[in-house]
């Protein structure tokens, strides 16, 4: 079971993270238009502005779970170094439940945002709905909590490798 879940959540940590890469890929190709557009053809495009918002937005909130499960996102590095095998893995039990409780709230009013935003219209871009841009926050939190239970169950540790 446990190796299911690992499965699934290696599955699921890569499409969020190849889906933030495409979100930066996005945004760089945005901006670039709106550089030649501003500046080139001196006839800026408003609607790039919005969109290279929203896909960095996108890009922060699905590329979270990769933080979460390298276990790079909450680090508590000196209690860590200082206790023992046993409290470690209280430790571990903590972060896990108060990120778990994090993710549950930006999950729970994230969608609260999404449903509220579907009347909004994105400035720039009147005939798509807010909603789409709000709901980056249900989406990664829902990834960033199956990498939390991945990193709980297979606890990994870049920062403390990197620092030491």
């Amino acid at each position: 079971m446990k190796q299911q879940f690992l499965r699934f959540e290696q599955w699921t940590t890569s499409i969020s993270m190849s889906i933030a890469c495409v979100m930066l890929a996005l945004a760089s190709a945005f901006g670039i238009h709106q550089i030649v557009t501003r500046f080139i053809l001196e006839s800026p495009a408003e609607w790039t502005e919005v969109l290279i918002r929203f896909s960095l937005i996108w890009m922060v909130f699905l590329g979270i779970p990769s933080a979460f499960r390298q276990g790079a996102m909450v680090s508590v590095d000196m209690l860590y170094r200082l206790s023992g095998s046993k409290m470690r893995r209280v430790l571990d039990t903590v972060v896990a439940i108060a990120a778990l409780i994090l993710c549950s709230i930006i999950l729970w009013w994230g969608w609260d945002y999404a449903q509220r935003g579907r009347v909004q219209s994105m400035i720039g871009l009147e005939g798509v709905s807010m909603f789409w841009a709000y709901l980056a926050m249900p989406v990664g939190a829902v990834f960033s909590m199956i990498g939390i239970v991945g990193n709980w169950l297979d606890p990994k540790r870049m920062e403390l490798e990197s620092a030491q």
